[in-house]
C-alpha cells in the first residue's frame, strides 16, 4: 500500500469514527483473557443500507427498525438527505424516511459525503425513476479486491439508462424511461442483484433476472419491496421475476439480524476460549457457519432469542473452507475465523473464491506469531466443491501458534475485526489503529468489548 493509500485509509477511518461518536481512532488491548458475557446484535449492515435506499421508490414515509448505529448507515442517511429525503432517527434503531420532496443533489456534495462508500451505485435506479437522472461519484470501499461496477452499469443499460463517464464520476439519464429487461449476471453478485431489484420494480414491463444472488439479505429486501407494492417471485435455479408496477408506497420493516457480526463475535469466543451469548442471532440463516464452527471444535446452544457460542474445552481442529455465495460459506466469515484456526492443531486451508485480495490482513497475524502462507494464484484440490475462479487465492494456516501483542493497523472492515480478535487472543499488549474502519459495520463494538470483559484502554 502506498503512502497516499495509507493517508486515505486513515482519513476514511477518522471520518467513520466521527460519524458514530468514536473520539479516538486507536485502542490498546491486553490480551489472553476469554470473552464471556451477553451482547445483542441489530439489523444487518448489508440490508439496512439497501432498505434505506429503497425508501426513494415510495410515495409515502417508510419506517425501518432494528437499524444498527454504524457509519455506513449515517453515510446513506446523509446521501438521502442531500436528495431531499426527510430523515429522522428515533430511539432503539428506528429511522423514518420521507421521500415526498426528492430533488437533484449537487455532484460535489454527493462526492464529498459518500467518501469511500459504494452505496451510491444503488441510488441509480430509484433516482432515474424519480428524477430521470442520477450521479455516481468515484467509488471506494474496503481494499479487498477490484469489485468492478460493470455488472451494475450493464444492468442499468439493459433497462434503458444512458451512461456517461465524467471527471468526477458517472452521470446517468433515462430519456425514454426504464423498461423491463432480460438480464443474466455473469456471477451471482449481491450488489448487482440489488441493483436490478431496485430498478425493475417501477420499470415498465417484466424483468427476468438469472443467476441472481439469493442471500437472506436479498430475500429481506424483496420482502420490503413487496410490502411497498412490488410483484416479485423467486424461482428455482437463481431466477427472479419482477413485474413492474406504476407506483409504490412506503414500508414499515424490522431489518434482518447481521449474520456477519454474529459470526465475528462467535469466532472471537472460540479464539479466546470464551463463552458469548449473542441475542438476536437465529439458527436458520447461520446454518452453514454453525456447521464449520462445530467442525473446528466450538459448540453452541440455540435458544429462542439468540445463540450461545463457546469453546467447550479440548483441542481445536483444522478445516478446509471454500468461500462462496449463499448458501455457501460467506467470504465475510473467513477472516474472523482465521484467528481461531491459528490455535487449531494441524493445517487448515481457506480457498477464497469471492474476492481476489482478502488475505492482506494475515500480514499482521504473522507479525504476531501466526504461521499463515497466502497463495496468490490459489491452490488446486481434487475434493473441491466450489468451481475454481480465475482470480481466487488460498491461505494455509498451520497451528497451533501462540500470538503475542504488536502494533497493527486496520486495513479493512472484516480484517480489522479479525485484528481485534487476534489482540484479544494474544499474550501481552496490542495497539490497534485505524479503529474507525471497524465502525462501518460493527455497532458499539467498544461497549460490547466491555460487556464481554475484555481488558483494554480506550480514550473515548
Amino acid at each position: 500500500m502506498t503512502n497516499e493509500d495509507k493517508a486515505g485509509l486513515q482519513l476514511d477511518s477518522k471520518k467513520a469514527a466521527a460519524r458514530v461518536g468514536l473520539t479516538s481512532d486507536e485502542i490498546i488491548i491486553n490480551g489472553g483473557s476469554p470473552l464471556k458475557g451477553r451482547i445483542k446484535v441489530r439489523g444487518a449492515k448489508n440490508l439496512a443500507t439497501k432498505a434505506m435506499v429503497a425508501s426513494l421508490l415510495g410515495n409515502s414515509e417508510s419506517v425501518l427498525t432494528n437499524v444498527p448505529n454504524i457509519s455506513d448507515v449515517r453515510v446513506v442517511a446523509g446521501l438521502l438527505a442531500l436528495h431531499g429525503v426527510l430523515v429522522t432517527r428515533g430511539e432503539s434503531g428506528e429511522w423514518r424516511l420521507d421521500p415526498t420532496n426528492v430533488e437533484v443533489a449537487h455532484k460535489a456534495d454527493i462526492d464529498a459525503h459518500a467518501g469511500s462508500s459504494r452505496i451510491p451505485i444503488l441510488f441509480c435506479g430509484p433516482l432515474l425513476h424519480r428524477l430521470g437522472e442520477a450521479f455516481i461519484p468515484d467509488l471506494g470501499g474496503c481494499r479487498i479486491g477490484d469489485r468492478p461496477i460493470d455488472f451494475h452499469l450493464d444492468a442499468l443499460r439493459a433497462f434503458g439508462a444512458v451512461i456517461e463517464k465524467q471527471p468526477m464520476g458517472i452521470s446517468l439519464e433515462a430519456p425514454n424511461g426504464l423498461k423491463g429487461a432480460n438480464i443474466e449476471l455473469p456471477y451471482p453478485s449481491v450488489g448487482a442483484t440489488e441493483q436490478v431489484l431496485l430498478t425493475a420494480v417501477l420499470a415498465e414491463g417484466t424483468t427476468e433476472l438469472r443467476n441472481a444472488a439469493i442471500e437472506p439479505e436479498i430475500v429481506d429486501l424483496i420482502c420490503i419491496l413487496q410490502k411497498m407494492g412490488a410483484i416479485i417471485s423467486i424461482e428455482p435455479n437463481r431466477v427472479i421475476f419482477i413485474e413492474g408496477v406504476e407506483k409504490l408506497r412506503g414500508y414499515r420493516h424490522d431489518a434482518i439480524f447481521d449474520r456477519n457480526e454474529v459470526a465475528s463475535w462467535a469466532a472471537a469466543a472460540l479464539a479466546t476460549k470464551g463463552d458469548v451469548y449473542i441475542e438476536g442471532a437465529k439458527q436458520e440463516e447461520m446454518m452453514t457457519f454453525l456447521n464449520v464452527f462445530r467442525k473446528v471444535g466450538g459448540d453452541f446452544d440455540v435458544e429462542h432469542d439468540g445463540i450461545r457460542f463457546y469453546h467447550p474445552g479440548g483441542d481445536l481442529k483444522p478445516v478446509v473452507i471454500e468461500t462462496d455465495v449463499h448458501p455457501g460459506f460467506m467470504t465475510d466469515w473467513q477472516q474472523p475465523l482465521v484467528v481461531a484456526l491459528t490455535q487449531a492443531i494441524g493445517t487448515s486451508t481457506i480457498h477464497e473464491t469471492v474476492y481476489e485480495n482478502r488475505f492482506g490482513f494475515t500480514d499482521a497475524l504473522n507479525k504476531m506469531g501466526a504461521d499463515i502462507t497466502v497463495y496468490k494464484e490459489g491452490l488446486g484440490d481434487p475434493s473441491r466443491r466450489v468451481n475454481r475462479r480465475e482470480f481466487e487465492q488460498a491461505a494455509v494456516i498451520t497451528g497451533p501458534t501462540p500470538l503475542t501483542g504488536a502494533d497493527i493497523e486496520v486495513p479493512d472492515l472484516r480484517g480489522g475485526f479479525s485484528h481485534l480478535i487476534a489482540a484479544l487472543t494474544a499474550t501481552g499488549q496490542t495497539k490497534v489503529t485505524n479503529l474507525g474502519i471497524i465502525s462501518r459495520g460493527y455497532e458499539n463494538f467498544i461497549e460490547k468489548l466491555r460487556l464481554l470483559g475484555a481488558d483494554f484502554i480506550y480514550e473515548g
